[in-house]
Order: structure tokens, then sequence, then C-alpha cells
């Protein structure tokens, strides 16, 4: 869960990401691949679109999350003409899809799992010890 945001839409400094691992981009890099203003970036920033991770000198960075962020409001800016506070109602929106189908298949999981203890007869939730099901092995007796 990301923290609260300022009613600009901020997340307050002492919140931000720092740089761990991985690959990242200066925002010089992004601006110039992208053909856009780092003052626009910024502007993502400050409007909450955009996440960029910190370098211990505070300098943004922008990893492969990032960047596929930022094409997508490219993309729904550019190409169709939507405006930020459209955008980040799209983003939210897509956002709240992908955890509720996570959520969805996470559930349906356990469902099919119940079903299929149900068709072997076991009651999971009645178990006293987990046994795995396999063939039958006939035992002799050792008289």
């Amino acid at each position: 869960m990301t923290p609260p945001r300022s009613s600009r839409g901020r997340r307050p400094p002492s919140r931000r990401r720092r740089v761990g691992g991985g690959r990242y981009v200066m925002i010089s890099k992004v601006a110039e691949r992208y053909d856009i203003h780092p003052q626009t970036l910024r502007l993502y920033e400050r409007e909450g679109l955009l996440e960029p991770q910190r370098s211990d000198g505070n300098t943004r960075l922008y990893d492969e999350d990032s960047l596929n962020r930022l094409e997508s409001i490219l993309t729904l800016t550019r190409d169709m003409g939507v405006n930020l506070a459209g955008v980040e109602v799209i983003l939210t929106l897509q956002e709240r899809l992908a955890r509720l189908e996570a959520e969805r298949d996470r559930l349906l999981s356990i469902v099919e799992r119940d079903a299929a203890d149900r068709r072997r007869g076991v009651r999971r939730r009645h178990a006293l010890v987990w046994v795995r099901s396999g063939a039958l092995v006939k035992v002799e007796d050792e008289e």
C-alpha cells in the first residue's frame, strides 16, 4: 500500500523511495528518449502520476516500471488527448483493476483447491495431518 499523499498528490519527502539495485535512467536521458522537457517529468511527479526513485544526492532516477508508466501517460496524453486529471483516474483504475484481479486469482485458487479436496474426500479444514494422496499399496502381515 502506498503512503498517503498531500493535497497536490505529492509524496512527503521523507517517504520517497531510495534507490536499491537494478538499472536506472536519469531524468535528462528519459526526457531525451521520450522527446519531452524535464519540467514535464517534474510536473508528472508533482501531480503524483510518476514516482521516480532517488539517489543519495536526491537525483531522480527512473526504473523500468517508471518508464512503462511514463509510456502509458504519454500515450494517453499525446495519442488519445486525455488531460492529466483523466490520466490520473485511468491509471488509478488500472492499478485497482490489477489488485482486484490478483485477489480474484488468489480466491479462485483457494476455491479450486477446496473443490479438489472435496472430490478426493479430504476436508482440509478438519484434517489433523496433511497426507499426500497417491496409489494404495498392499501391506503384508509379518507373522
